[in-house]
């Protein structure tokens, strides 16, 4: 659902993404990993269709810059930016209209009451406080029901109960056969869900591994610090 080949960013001199490729299938929850300034926004952003690169995206078979891309796929950013004279309402009203959705209502009712949004539907985006923008901001991206969701830091900023929301919804998602990838520093808070997890090191997937894949004995976040800490390449 999601194939990314070869791809390279760069910052003027500075190389971000060097030759990456990674590929997230249907149902399947992709988890990348990496310091801060490995490249993994970069990557994430590229993906999303949001900075030029060097190399090939496609989201469904289709270029991730074609309109056909983008209908299939949804984006939570790690920082959630909202239009500030917006109401939380009228954001979801304002998605709907570009995706031209029909009977959004009844979906977007759940979406909100699911992450006690349904007391704020009047509520300016700039009245809300980080952790509700981030909650409209997932609202927004499930709203169109894609096939396809990208999170950057989705559980960032969050209360427990939006965290445990967060959680059940890729699960529910990953179950529903939406491919998902995933870029975090919260380990720990995907270890029951991932497929293939993607460690990433100064711009490059330095590692590659499947859940099976894990030597006995050791877990994801074991693995994640022999590579990015000693600089064991595997």
């Amino acid at each position: 659902m999601i194939v990314v080949q070869n791809v390279s960013k760069h910052y003027g001199k500075f190389l971000a993404n060097d030759d990456i490729s990674l590929a997230v299938q249907s149902g399947e929850l992709a988890v990348l990993l990496g310091p801060n300034g490995a490249g993994k926004s970069t990557l994430i952003k590229s993906v999303c269709g949001l900075l030029r690169f060097r190399g090939s995206i496609t989201i469904g078979g289709a270029d991730n810059r074609s309109l056909e891309a983008k209908r299939l796929l949804g984006y939570v950013p790690e920082m959630p930016v909202l239009y500030p004279m917006l109401t939380v309402r009228e954001h979801l009203e304002f998605i709907a209209k570009a995706y031209r959705l029909q009977t959004w209502e009844p979906i977007a009712e759940e979406l909100l009451r699911r992450f006690e949004l349904s007391d704020k539907t009047n509520k300016l985006g700039k009245e809300l406080s980080k952790g509700m923008q981030q909650k409209v901001s997932v609202c927004c991206a499930l709203l169109p029901q894609p096939k396809a969701v990208i999170l950057d830091e989705p559980l960032v900023g969050l209360d427990p109960h939006g965290i445990r929301e967060i959680k059940a919804v890729i699960a529910g998602l990953k179950n529903s056969g939406c491919a998902l990838l995933i870029s975090t520093h919260m380990i720990e808070s995907m270890e029951e869900n991932w497929d293939v997890t993607y460690i990433m090191k100064d711009g490059k997937v330095a590692a590659l591994y499947r859940r099976g894949d894990l030597p006995a004995g050791q877990t994801l976040e074991d693995i994640y610090f022999s590579i990015t800490e000693s600089g064991k390449k595997a």
